[in-house]
């Protein structure tokens, strides 16, 4: 399907996704640990978005812990038959909300276990492994290991497609020598673009490349260029730094969080958005600039 010549859906796990999806994140409490200021309005925010026809969803157990994941049963279950909800393992949260690596098999399957019980589903869409080399950005190390307790999982029937999350692309190859890879989800946008090559071969291959972080995450983009060329087309700044990234590539699959229904609606609109040739170019520069810092 296209509007304005933009593609809006695309392909993940086997099925057909509207390009805006949502991010569950930001319903849990601060800095992603315990329950939200507001339980009636994270399940409001839930129920608005499949209502204006989200129907990619993207969470994690350790989102809370726990938290996000019961939010979205209690809002949404029964799940519409179109919608896909893509979780996440490979980490924990420790008793102060550190992000800890946990990659055993034990902590793996334990994970997929939780996920299952808490979303009240028998098998899970799509999970991501998620790498914990490093846990601020991709770093270098096999995942064989944790990849295969993974693909055991799935032959369980417990998953139905994997996925790599916070992985280099000499990682993604190694993934892909073991299993179907429905998608990689690294952290992309205007100002932090180094997958930049990854997105382009991932495109190529028919795999969906998942942004987290597309406005920035805890850390906003802010650009006097981003701010011109919204006030230009009549926008806010989020919105086109969205739209951006839906032209950027057909692969790309949009997951902006957010915990008020507003700015959900915001997000929804980027996808009527059209750049054209020389703010795009402007754009771009704004990731150049950023590279150079």
């Amino acid at each position: 399907m296209t509007t304005h010549g933009i593609t809006i859906t695309a392909p993940l796990a086997g099925r057909t996704v509207n390009r805006l999806g949502y991010g569950a994140m930001q319903l849990a409490g601060p800095g992603v640990f315990g329950p939200p200021k507001d339980h009636d309005s994270a399940l409001a925010v839930l129920r608005a978005a499949v209502a204006a026809g989200v129907n990619h969803i993207d969470t994690s157990d350790f989102y809370g812990p726990h938290v996000t994941n019961r939010l979205i049963r209690e809002a949404l279950h029964p799940y519409p038959d179109d919608l896909v909800i893509v979780t996440k393992i490979g980490a924990r949260r420790g008793p102060d909300g550190s992000w800890d690596p946990a990659f055993s098999a034990a902590d793996l399957t334990s994970a997929v276990h939780d996920n299952l019980r808490n979303l009240g589903l028998e098998t899970l869409d799509v999970v991501n492994l998620r790498a914990m080399f490093d846990a601020h950005g991709p770093a270098e190390g096999s995942i064989a290991e944790p990849l295969a307790t993974l693909v055991d999982l799935q032959r369980q029937g417990l998953v139905r497609h994997i996925g790599l999350s916070n992985v280099t692309s000499t990682q993604v190859a190694e993934g892909r020598s073991m299993a179907t890879i429905a998608c990689v989800q690294n952290q992309y946008n205007l100002a932090h673009r180094d997958d930049d090559a990854l997105i382009d071969e991932l495109a190529e291959a028919g795999i969906a490349y998942v942004p987290f972080f597309p406005l920035g995450g805890f850390s906003p983009l802010q650009s006097s260029a981003l701010s011109d060329v919204a006030r230009d087309l009549d926008a806010t700044p989020m919105q086109i730094a969205l739209a951006w990234l839906l032209q950027r590539s057909p692969n790309i699959l949009l997951i902006p969080g957010t915990s008020s229904i507003g700015h959900l609606r915001e997000n929804l609109a980027a996808g009527d958005i059209v750049l054209p040739a020389d703010a795009i170019a402007t754009l771009d520069r704004i990731g150049t600039d950023a590279a150079l810092d």
